[in-house]
């Protein structure tokens, strides 16, 4: 495992409209991961040798040090640019060590991965929600396996994900699903779409959050064409792709408004969440501080 030098690492973020969580923690920097379409590639992050995973020097301390000097608790979230579920953390463990610290300063938490490992730290979790919010987003846009061998093929099955989801919900954990981004012309259908609200819902997920497209910029594209080219080789989908959107940054699926509507119902339907607000709401609820009005007394 390469080091690499950080001064500070848990850092405020802009606003807490995405899923409400006021800080981030990126551990890592990097993927092994290999998905086809992952938007970190891109040239504006400046990631060098990103399919080299690095954890960052020091890591917990620094954490330990950030979390000190906060004059307000909140949400942690981590995930956002780097996996912190990657292989390696099985043997370093350094996000488990570092939920212990959210935990111990009064934190909450906010994980993105699309790794089973996370329900190793169940524990963790549930001492955390003790006392703050607790928010796991599980990204799954496929439940066939094999396609998912092909376009996420170093990330645990979605059926291994599911199981996963099962273990935290079943837990009292507020887990869900991060349904993005859903690849045009791969996996915009309602099919994939009944699929994975139907699992959802069998595994007692709270919320979906849907994309229906995905982003393409500097060389990202390339990447993303090259692969298309080597596992569909039968299908002409960077044709397809250059045909409909060009150099658009916004790749939005052809079947996107259509697809929404469907994707709510079927939401509905099972009572599933699928508004940013009411997840926000639904994972926070129970930690909100209600004040007393003296001029009620």
């Amino acid at each position: 495992m390469e080091y690499i030098p950080a001064k500070t690492i848990v850092t405020k973020t802009k606003s807490g409209q995405w899923f409400g969580i006021d800080y981030n923690m990126n551990i890592y920097k990097g993927c092994c991961h290999g998905c086809i379409y992952c938007d970190s590639r891109s040239e504006c992050y400046r990631i060098d040798r990103f399919d080299t995973v690095r954890a960052k020097e020091n890591a917990l301390q620094i954490i330990r040090d950030d979390l000190r000097r906060k004059v307000r608790s909140g949400v942690v979230g981590t995930g956002s640019m780097s996996d912190p579920y990657n292989p390696f953390e099985k043997e370093m463990m350094l996000t488990r060590h570092a939920l212990e610290l959210v935990d111990a300063f009064g934190f909450g938490a906010a994980i993105a991965t699309k790794s089973d490992l996370m329900a190793r730290d169940i524990d963790i979790l549930s001492s955390i929600k003790e006392h703050s919010p607790v928010l796991l987003k599980v990204t799954v846009t496929t439940t066939d396996d094999q396609l998912a061998k092909k376009i996420e093929p170093g990330v645990s099955l979605p059926s291994q994900r599911f199981e996963m989801i099962e273990r935290c919900s079943s837990a009292g954990l507020f887990t869900g699903i991060l349904l993005m981004p859903v690849l045009p012309f791969l996996e915009d259908t309602e099919e994939n779409v009944r699929a994975i609200v139907k699992r959802a819902h069998e595994t007692g997920a709270k919320f979906i959050y849907a994309a229906f497209g995905m982003t393409l910029r500097a060389n990202q594209r390339e990447w993303y064409f090259e692969k298309l080219r080597e596992l569909f080789p039968d299908r002409d989908l960077v044709t397809e792709y250059i045909k409909r959107y060009g150099n658009s940054y916004e790749c939005r699926s052809p079947k996107a408004a259509k697809l929404w509507k469907f994707f709510a119902a079927e939401c509905e339907k099972y009572g599933i969440l699928y508004q940013m607000k009411d997840i926000i709401h639904g994972y926070k609820k129970n930690y909100e501080v209600t004040q007393l009005n003296l001029f009620d007394i």
